[in-house]
């Protein structure tokens, strides 16, 4: 099982189907988990899924549209009631405060969750910690809509055929990485001799929104995307006039923006069968997977030809 994950709770966009719950989506990453969405019925897609909602240091909500937010009341009191150690941030748009307020306090329950609210006015860092941060880009929608990006910070990958070559070893490891430089019997060795520079990986979360260009900015590089095609090219114009995007649309945003792996969803009812919508994104792009509940899709592994 990869620990950097992408994992499906619904795929629906306004309204559930037979087959479809409505909007969630896990990202497991190493032991922290961020949930992007949580629409009604979030809790329940968890168990089902076998994912583990104590990993959840982070919830993305893009806008206050009900299929992507009703499930957060239950979410928060689900994570008190597991008395869940460590705070959990919120990040959402600034202008729905309103909207976050009244779900944070839905019903009445025991409340022991040390929630941090993230209200987000603008594009740029939300939060940061070691393993990674979390940026937003504002969408195409109304209400306000932010995307999200996952971005682990730039790293380096230790050479041990030059380690060896030098007689570098133990503790004389951890003093290089650590201060960049290593003085041995007068000789200066530098870290950029005994290791390679290891790129951090990206994920994008884009959601709800007409074409922009903050959907490709969001994308940009990410080694996973994942993008709502609400509609087929057939009905353009409809997304046009909700501002969604096609299939064609998001694959073209996972193409010009130079992603990996792109991971469609928030289908419309009107599509029973979305290979029509899958088709379309993989006439545009070649790598794309069509979201299913509990669906589980591993981040590619990561690039080494841009080290």
């Amino acid at each position: 099982m990869s620990s950097r994950e992408l994992v499906v709770l619904g795929s629906a966009s306004q309204t559930p189907t037979r087959q479809r719950n409505q909007n969630g989506y896990l990202l497991r990453w190493d032991g922290i988990s961020v949930l992007f969405d949580p629409g009604e019925g979030t809790q329940r897609q968890l168990l089902l899924a076998g994912a583990s909602p104590t990993a959840i240091h982070h919830i993305c909500v893009t806008h206050f549209h009900g299929d992507h937010c009703l499930g957060l009341p239950g979410m928060l009191q689900r994570l008190s009631l597991d008395r869940v150690p460590h705070p959990v941030e919120v990040c959402f748009p600034a202008s729905g405060q309103e909207y976050f307020d009244r779900l944070r306090r839905a019903s009445a329950y025991e409340d022991h969750l040390e929630v941090v609210p993230v209200p987000v006015a603008g594009d740029g860092r939300v939060t940061s910690g070691p393993a990674f941060a979390i940026e937003a880009v504002r969408l195409d929608h109304d209400p306000d809509c932010f995307g999200w990006r996952v971005v682990e910070p730039d790293g380096i990958r230790m050479r041990p055929d030059r380690l060896e070559a030098l007689g570098i070893h133990g503790p004389a490891v951890g003093q290089l990485v650590a201060e960049g430089e290593l003085v041995r019997d007068g000789e200066r060795v530098g870290l950029d001799e005994v290791a390679d520079a290891r790129p951090g990986q990206r994920m994008a979360f884009v959601m709800d929104t007409g074409l922009c260009d903050g959907a490709v900015e969001l994308a940009a590089g990410a080694d996973l995307v994942v993008c709502e095609a609400t509609f087929a090219s057939a009905d353009a114009a409809l997304a046009r006039r909700y501002r969604h995007l096609t299939a064609a649309d998001a694959a073209r945003v996972a193409r010009d923006a130079g992603a990996r792996r792109l991971v469609i969803t928030h289908f419309s009812q009107r599509y029973p069968d979305v290979r029509v919508l899958l088709d379309e994104a993989l006439a545009v792009f070649d790598d794309v997977v069509a979201a299913e509940d509990l669906l589980r899709v591993a981040v590619p592994d990561r690039r080494t030809d841009l080290a």
